[in-house]
Order: C-alpha cells, then sequence, then structure tokens
C-alpha cells in the first residue's frame, strides 16, 4: 500500500476499472474479487454499505478474519486479514494484496470529491485494485490512469419511465425520494394514513437506525419507503419503483436541479439483478423531460469535466505552512482545487485564536491539530461552536496527554436519554456519534476501548429508541401484517378474547360484537380495508360457531333492553321494529354478511321465539283479553277496548259498555284480571315496572317515536313507589296513559292510586249522621255531601297543598269554604305544635282534596251506575271497608261541660262534587245501597251495650219517609233489587263476600 502520492506513471499499475449503471453487479464483484485474495481492502461511499458488505464478508470468511473500520465504529480482531471501510476512514498504511474503491464518480463531489480523488489516485493493493462507478467518470480515469484497464458492465434489467403518479397511488414496493427531512416525514405521514405505513431513510440517521429501517421495508412489513437521495448511494433494496417528490437539491451551497446523472443514479435503484425497474415523478413534480427520459434509460449521461482535487502532500512545520499547503492548486489536467471542507473551516478558525497560536509551534502539534480538526459536525452547528468544540478536545490533548474522563462523561451525559420526539432523538444520535468518533481515535483517551463501549451503548439505545418513535409514526404494524398475511393467502391465526377482542396475528384489529364486526377506530382509509379483510377472512368459522351456540341457548341468556335491543349473553344480535300490530313486533338481525345460509336461520328462528315468549309473558293479560274465553256479547266488547288500548280505558269512555254489562259478564272480565274502577276500567298487573316498560317501549315503536323523552324514566317511576309525579310538558300524555298515570293538572297519578283515593272519598261525600252527638270520621262533614282533605290522601299521592288541590279540580270537585268556631286550646309546652297540626289538617286538606277530586267526582257520576248493579260499588271502596277508615274530629273540639270554653272562628275548606244533580242522584243511590249496612252496624252496636236510634228518616232528603209512613222501612229498594238477587252472584265479586260477612253475622246473633 501506497502512503505517498503515485506518480502519473505508476497510477494504473494493477488497476481495472469496473464501470457501468446501477445493478450491473459491481459491488458484488469485487467481494467475489477479494475473498479470492489473501487480504483485501475495500472502500465504500456509506457506512450503512459499509456494514453490509462487513457482514458478507464475515459470512465467508470468520469474524476473526474481517475488521470493520468507519468514522464512528471500529470492529478490529487480533489478526484481521480483510479491511471493510468508508472511503474517508480507509487506512494508508496498510498492505494487501487487493483495494477496491467504490463509486468512484463521487470524485466529482464537491464536499467529499477530493477524498475519493485521493484514494483512486493514491491507494493500490499489491496484486489487484478495482475502481468500480458510473461510466461518466471513464474520460478523466483514462486521462489521469495512463494505460488503465477499463470493463464496461451493462445493466441486467431494464429501467422504464412510468410518469407522474399520486403518491397514494404508487405501486407496492416503491421508494419515493425527497431532499428535506420535513418533506420525507410529510409524505410518510400521508402514506401511513392511506396505505398502512411506510419505512425512512434519512442520511442524517444513525446507520443502526438506517438499517432498522431499511428492514422494515425489506422483509415486507411495509411496501413503501420514504427516502434522501442517500439510497442512490450502493444501497441494494428490492425496490421496484422510484418515484421523485422533488427534483432540487441544496448541495451545500446552493438549491440546483439534479444533474441527469445523479437522477439516473438514484433511479437505477428500481429493479434489482435480473428484475425489470420503473421511474417516474410524484402528482406535485413536472413530468421529466424527453432527453432526460432517454438519458436515464439508456444510462447515457455527459461525462465529469473535473475532479476534486486536494493537496495530500502537507507541511506541518507551522499553522500559516499547513493553511498555505491546503490552499495550494492542482498542476494537473482533469483535477480542480476542490472548495474549502469543513475541516479547513474549523483550522482556519482555531488559528485565530491566541492559545492556540501559542501551542501549535511545533510539527508535531500542527500535525495534532489538524487531526482533530477532522472531526466530523454531525450536529450540523454553527461552525464557530464547532471549532470551540475542537479547540477544548485539542488542548486536553497538549496539556494532559489525553482527554480527561471526567469532561469526557460529562459531554457523553448530555445525550444519555431515550425520552423526546424524533427531532429530539436524531439530535441526541448527532451529539454522541461526535464522541463515538473521538472514542476510535485509541491515542485521545486513557481507556479508549471502555469508552468505545459506552459511546455505542449510548448511540444503540438512541437509535432503537428513534426508530421505535418512527415505527410509531410512520407504520401501523397491525396493517402491514394484515396486509402482506393476505397476500400471502395464508390462513389467519385468529383470537377472540372474553371481551370480544379481535386479534389476529396478535394484532388488535376491533372487535366481534355479537354478529357483527367493529373495525378498531384508529383504523382509516386502506387500514380499515385491510382489517376488514382479515376479520372477513379470520372470523367466518366463529360466527357459525356462535350461531349455532345462540341456537341452543336457553331463555335466560336473553335480554330485552330499554333501547329496544335484544341482547344475547350481553352481546346486541336483533333490534325491534315497527309493525302493524303493537304486541308482535317485528325484527332486525344486527349482523353483518357473513352470518349467512342456515346460521342466519337458526338465529332468526331463535330470537323471535324467545321474543314472542317474552311479550306473551310479561303481556299475559292483554292476550288473555284479545282473546276474551268465556266473555260474550258486550263483555267482549269490552275486553276487546281494553286490550287495543294496552290494559287502560278511562271508565267514561265506554260508560254506557259498563252499565250493560250484567254480573256474569263482569265476573267474566274480572277473571281476565280486569278491574272496575271510579275512573278506569284497567288491568292491575299492568301497571307492575316490567309490563309497563314494554308497554312503552311497544307503543313507541308502534308510533315511530322511539326517541320520544320519558321513554325510560316513566316506566320506573312505579317501580321506584311513586304514586304521582310532576307533569313534564314535553312528555307525551298518552305515554303517562301507556304506563297506568293520569294526568290530573300538574301532576300524573298511578290510576289504582286514583281509585284507592276514590275508597277513601266516597264515604265520606255518602256519610250522614244516624243519631244526633255522632262524631264525623275524619274527612266528613256533619250534614254530609262533602269532605276535608285527610292526610291519608296527601299521603296517598305523595304530594299536598296547591298540587293536591288542582289533581281534585282536574277530577271535578269544587271548593268552598265555611267559617266554624272551635276552642281555643290551653297554652301549653306543645302549644306550637298543636296549632301547627290543626292548620296542616285544613291545609292538608285542601292538598288531598285537590288529588282526591277525580275520586270524588267519578264516585257520584258512577256510583249510580255501580248502585244498581250490586249493594256494594264495584271500585275499590268494596275491597276496602267505610269501618277502616281512621276517624277524628275535624271541624269542632268537645270540651268538659264544666269548664267555659274559649272559643274561636277559623275557615276550613269544603270539597264537594262538581254538579249538583249527579251530586244528589249519587247521595240518594249511595244511601240506598247502605242503609242495609247502616242496620246492621246499628245491631253490632247494640249488642256492643250501646242503643243507636235511627234517625234517617230527619234526615235531609227523607221528608215524609219516616217508620209511619213507610212501614215497610226499605220495601220498596227491596222491591227493585229483587230481580236483581234472582240472579247467580259472582262468587269472586267483593259483594258475594260482603253478603257471606253479612250471612255470618247474623248467623251469630241468631246463636
Amino acid at each position: 500500500m501506497q502512503t505517498n502520492p503515485l506518480p502519473r506513471t505508476q497510477r494504473s499499475r494493477t488497476v481495472t476499472a469496473i464501470l457501468g449503471p446501477t445493478n450491473t453487479g459491481k459491488t458484488h464483484l469485487a467481494i467475489e474479487r477479494m475473498c479470492a485474495h489473501s487480504s483485501g481492502l475495500i472502500g465504500l461511499p456509506l457506512r450503512l454499505l459499509a456494514r453490509e458488505v462487513y457482514g458478507k464478508i464475515v459470512e465467508r470468511k470468520g469474524p476473526d478474519l474481517v475488521a470493520l473500520i468507519t468514522g464512528e465504529e471500529k470492529i478490529i480482531p487480533k489478526n484481521p486479514r480483510f479491511w471493510v471501510s468508508t472511503v474517508e476512514a480507509m487506512p494508508k498504511d496498510l498492505t494487501v494484496d487487493f483495494v477496491a474503491i467504490d463509486e468512484v464518480q463521487l470524485a466529482g463531489d464537491l464536499e467529499r470529491g477530493h477524498v475519493f480523488t485521493d484514494r483512486l489516485l493514491n491507494l493500490r493493493g499489491r496484486s489487484e485494485t478495482l475502481l468500480l462507478g458510473a461510466s461518466t467518470i471513464r474520460p478523466l480515469l483514462e486521462k489521469l490512469l495512463p494505460g488503465l484497464n477499463i470493463i464496461t458492465r451493462p445493466r441486467m434489467s431494464i429501467l422504464t419511465y412510468a410518469g407522474s403518479k399520486k403518491i397514494t397511488r404508487l405501486p407496492r414496493r416503491s421508494a419515493i425520494v425527497a431532499f428535506s427531512s420535513d418533506e420525507v416525514y410529510a409524505i410518510a405521514e400521508l402514506v401511513r394514513r392511506q396505505r398502512g405505513g411506510a419505512a425512512v431513510v434519512l442520511g442524517s440517521l444513525s446507520p443502526r437506525t438506517r438499517n432498522a429501517q431499511v428492514e422494515l421495508f425489506q422483509n415486507g412489513d411495509v411496501d413503501w419507503l420514504i427516502a434522501t437521495d442517500a439510497i442512490g448511494m450502493g444501497l441494494n433494496l428490492d425496490v421496484d419503483h422510484i418515484a421523485f417528490a422533488g427534483h432540487r437539491k441544496f448541495d451545500g451551497y446552493q438549491y440546483r436541479q439534479l444533474t441527469p446523472a445523479e437522477t439516473g443514479q438514484i433511479a437505477g435503484r428500481a429493479g434489482r439483478h435480473l428484475r425489470d425497474g420503473t421511474f417516474g415523478v410524484t402528482g406535485r413534480v413536472n413530468a421529466f423531460e424527453d432527453d432526460l427520459v432517454h438519458a436515464v434509460e439508456s444510462h447515457e449521461f455527459d461525462a465529469l469535466k473535473v475532479l476534486q482535487w486536494r493537496n495530500p502532500k502537507l507541511d506541518f512545520s507551522s499553522l500559516s505552512a499547513l493553511l498555505r499547503s491546503l490552499d495550494q492548486s492542482p498542476a494537473e489536467e482533469g483535477l480542480t482545487k476542490a472548495p474549502p471542507a469543513e475541516d479547513i473551516g474549523v483550522l482556519e478558525l482555531s488559528s485565530r485564536d491566541d492559545e492556540i497560536r501559542a501551542i501549535a509551534t511545533k510539527r508535531d502539534r500542527v500535525e495534532l491539530l489538524w487531526d482533530v480538526c477532522q472531526v466530523p459536525d454531525y450536529r450540523n452547528i454553527a461552525p464557530a461552536n464547532h471549532a470551540d468544540l475542537v479547540v477544548n478536545i485539542y488542548t486536553h490533548l497538549v496539556h494532559s496527554g489525553a482527554i480527561p474522563d471526567d469532561w469526557f462523561q460529562k459531554q457523553v451525559d448530555l445525550a444519555d436519554r431515550t425520552d423526546g420526539d424524533i427531532d429530539t432523538l436524531a439530535n441526541r444520535i448527532a451529539h454522541i456519534r461526535t464522541w463515538t468518533f473521538v472514542a476510535n481515535r485509541a491515542d485521545w483517551l486513557k481507556d479508549p476501548a471502555h469508552w468505545q463501549g459506552v459511546t455505542r451503548g449510548i448511540e444503540d439505545r438512541l437509535s432503537d429508541a428513534l426508530h421505535e418513535r418512527l415505527t410509531q409514526r410512520f407504520v401501523d404494524r397491525r396493517t402491514s401484517v394484515l396486509m402482506r398475511r393476505l397476500r400471502e393467502n395464508t390462513m389467519l391465526e385468529a383470537e377472540i378474547t372474553a371481551s370480544g377482542d379481535v386479534l389476529v396475528e396478535g394484532e388488535h384489529i376491533g372487535q366481534l360484537q355479537g354478529f357483527r364486526f367493529a373495525p378498531d377506530a384508529s383504523a382509516e382509509g386502506q387500514e380499515e380495508k385491510a382489517v376488514r379483510a382479515a376479520a372477513q377472512k379470520a372470523l367466518a368459522s366463529e360466527i357459525e360457531s356462535r350461531a349455532e351456540r345462540l341456537s341452543r341457548s336457553p331463555n335466560e341468556d336473553f335480554i330485552l333492553s330499554s333501547d329496544g335491543i335484544i341482547r344475547w349473553q350481553g352481546e346486541a344480535v336483533a333490534r325491534l321494529t315497527a309493525s302493524d300490530y303493537t304486541l308482535r313486533p317485528g325484527l332486525l338481525l344486527l349482523a353483518d354478511e357473513q352470518l349467512t345460509g342456515g346460521a342466519r336461520d337458526k338465529v332468526d328462528e331463535r330470537v323471535s321465539l324467545w321474543l314472542k315468549t317474552h311479550i306473551e309473558t310479561l303481556l299475559q293479560p292483554l292476550f288473555d283479553l284479545e282473546a276474551a274465553e268465556g266473555a260474550e256479547g258486550i263483555a267482549r266488547g269490552v275486553a276487546f277496548q281494553l286490550s287495543e288500548n294496552l290494559g287502560i280505558v278511562e271508565r267514561q269512555q265506554i260508560s254506557e259498555e259498563v252499565r250493560q254489562l250484567d254480573q256474569t259478564m263482569r265476573g267474566t272480565l274480572r277473571k281476565l284480571g280486569v278491574r272496575f274502577g271510579a275512573y278506569h276500567i284497567f288491568v292491575p298487573a299492568l301497571l307492575k315496572p316490567a309490563p309497563s316498560q314494554l308497554l312503552a317501549q311497544l307503543w313507541a315503536l308502534k308510533e315511530g317515536k322511539e326517541d320520544a323523552k320519558g321513554l325510560e324514566e316513566l316506566p320506573q317511576l312505579s317501580a321506584s313507589g311513586r304514586t304521582s309525579v310532576p307533569v313534564d310538558p314535553e312528555i307525551e300524555q298518552a305515554l303517562y296513559k301507556v304506563v297506568g298515570f293520569r294526568v290530573c293538572g300538574p301532576r300524573a297519578v298511578r290510576v289504582d292510586i286514583l281509585e284507592r283515593l276514590a275508597d277513601i272519598i266516597r264515604p265520606l261525600v255518602a256519610w250522614k249522621p244516624m243519631e244526633e252527638g255522632v262524631e264525623p270520621p275524619e274527612g266528613a262533614i256533619e250534614k254530609g255531601g262533602g269532605f276535608t282533605v285527610t292526610v291519608s290522601m296527601t299521603s296517598l299521592l305523595g304530594c299536598a297543598g296547591e298540587d293536591f288541590s288542582n289533581i281534585l279540580k282536574s277530577l271535578g270537585y269544587r271548593l268552598e269554604t265555611k267559617e266554624v268556631q272551635r276552642p281555643v286550646a290551653k297554652k301549653a309546652e306543645d302549644e306550637t305544635t298543636e296549632e301547627q297540626t290543626e292548620t296542616s289538617t285544613s291545609v292538608e286538606a285542601t292538598e288531598t282534596l285537590a288529588e282526591t277530586a277525580d275520586a270524588g267526582e267519578a264516585a257520584s257520576a258512577t256510583s249510580a251506575d255501580d248502585a244498581s248493579e250490586s249493594p256494594a260499588t264495584e271500585a275499590p271502596s268494596a275491597e276496602a271497608p267505610v269501618e277502616a277508615v281512621p276517624t277524628q274530629e275535624t271541624a269542632t273540639t268537645d270540651a268538659p261541660a264544666e269548664t267555659e270554653t274559649e272559643l274561636e272562628t277559623v275557615t276550613i275548606e269544603i270539597w264537594r262534587p262538581g254538579r249538583a244533580d249527579r251530586r244528589r242522584q249519587g247521595g240518594d243511590r249511595n244511601r240506598q245501597r247502605r242503609h242495609g249496612d247502616n242496620q246492621q252496624r246499628h245491631a253490632d252496636g247494640e249488642r256492643k251495650g250501646g242503643p243507636r236510634n235511627n234517625k234517617r228518616s230527619h234526615a235531609k232528603g227523607g221528608k215524609g219517609r219516616d217508620k209511619g209512613s213507610n212501614p215497610a222501612g226499605r220495601g220498596g229498594n227491596a222491591g227493585r233489587n229483587q230481580p236483581q238477587r234472582d240472579k247467580p252472584i259472582d262468587p269472586n265479586s267483593p259483594f258475594a263476600a260482603l253478603l257471606s260477612l253479612k250471612e255470618n253475622l247474623q248467623k251469630g246473633d241468631d246463636k
């Protein structure tokens, strides 16, 4: 190996130039020739390519015989015989049999050209030297190396221009070339969204990161590579198409158009070995000119005019002498003085420092300063800042003989962090690469091997972290894996977790919800297509299996949720739809197209059967009414109306039909669950929470009001124990009725509660004293015909005051006020409590009356009907006898006779049925109905030791009807009711139970 410049006449000794376009196998030939010798050295343009070639030679020769030398990495076994290096790091003191220099046309590059020129002119192998490159350098090689042996090699495949295409329409195995990191990242982001992901290669990345990104592309994880023109420098990639996203670059001095040769060097990466390739432009770049296309396709480019040269014979006698020697121009034709490089700029800045000029006075110190100036500025910081770093290193070396470990450790620690984004990690890698370069200078540190390991470890960690960030940002591994598997047409390994998550090839692609697949929400564009395709292929068997399990599931596995969705084991499988018949809704299966044929029929049949059973079970009374077995004539008509109205009909709407029902008909309807109330004819079983909620769902579905307000809340009110609720004007009144409530002014009251209220009010309105001095029950007034509100009324409805009054008014009751006198209670410790109690009696009376008003009106309105039907009304009063109602004094308070009582005047509120004629009619009929009961109670009172005189003949409305005028007493009523008694009485009616009780009491008296 020559260390000094060779004479012109000896330059071509042992040298052969292998020239040709890309994909001619030049590098492969050099490796083969080197392995054929006993020793060799090959120089490559990129550290990444040097790593690749090193691996290939190690496979053939073993790691003990192969060394790797780059500016930042040295792997040197004890006795290496084969050396792989970057061109800049090629050792000049080696003597080997074989030397190869790759991409020698880079000798014309303004930045690095002088290094390549020096190597091709001065480095030689003892037996063989190969210069590998493009044909553009041939004229200059023939001029500079007289007698050179030149071999040209044709391209192994055809390179064709494919025109312009949008980035999103580029074919797979494409590389998109841009000329700035920002543009590379933007394109990579677009490709990730549209096509699943891309690998990224930039010259600023560390070799380890670039290797990892290239591996993503090479192994098929992604089908697109976004890169700078760095891929044109010998990287061997499986690229089928090269797309130029730009055609201008910054060469370190200016922005300029790519030369045809540079375009051909990049485009030539398309196609490999015998596989043809194509090149073109993206939609944002003007189409190539015909001349350029022809030059690239035919590999015919203008030859290089000159090679960059820098004086290799440097004068280290002084700083000024060194600078003069570096400024020397070449004397040989075909060479040109290279522009000042980075190392010269650092030397010039350092030489201006007084301390450096004072130190660098000897040859060895000047030579050391020049060596330190070779430290690359990987960080691309300002030249002055980089010069300061060089000066620090140089002063440490001069004063201490080595860089202090503590100072070096501080510099290294600045980069030893793996947090941060892509740019942050890239900057740290650039920082640590500087110290990796320094650590590989064995004479600059006391323990270089230790620091080489430290810096290499930090760079590797940072590189791995950067690769991970790039992959996370620009590669969707899930999509890339799925698309690759789908292309391979292999069976996909699918797994479905207990929660329904679907994993294909270990990647989460979405959820299987019942028989529908929901892709991952983050999937979009091409990614979503890949996910769906993978799901269809992997889930076919699982969906059929689920269909089989559902068809055999018990009823307990199904549920109808409040939103009308039928769920099987928690998964939505069907949805209710509207139909012509409220109680028979339609059914829509919630399933993808993969549920077909027999499997779909099984699911449809099983779900339909469950829905039919579910509705018939909860709403059985409605279906019984619809069938109306045993009912005839008018009773069948009433049953039909109840079924049509979902179990509740206002009594006044069918009052004529009800009056025409005899006891047999009523008994038949009662057996079907019907209750005859003062205000409503209804089915109490349907007021329970479950039937009520189902009825609301079916009503909303039939009416097309699935989003109606209150649909979920109202059915839950009865379950919570609420007997009345404030009316929401936004909720339809029809919905209140469906769930069993009647709107009464500002509040809605449960229909069964209204009937209980009617049971309380009815005996109070009909009450008349049987003898003087008899105290009226709580809520009754002395002369009857009205009532005052009691606590039991307000408690029953859960409201008082104005709300209760409005309820009574809505039910038809009218309010009267009356002044009465009552004794003033003694002042005592609980005086306040007594006053509050008395006041609340009046207030709550008003409030309770408001809720009972409808009951009162209905009582008076329907009592005539019921009186003709049975002695006891069929409203709930028959089930709750009047005797059970508690009594207390409301208008006056007795005082001891021997004590003078101070009286006070108070105003009380009295509620009466709305119309006088109906009140009188209802009162007469109630008196007739209860006349026999009063006599029985009178007899009971005599047995208990207290005679009770019947004053009924002196009551208002009984004029001329005393015992003398009517010896028979109640003969008139008996005559009218006699035909009714001839008819059989329904044993299930309340009237039958009451008659039975009376008979038992009479038998007891007889005994």
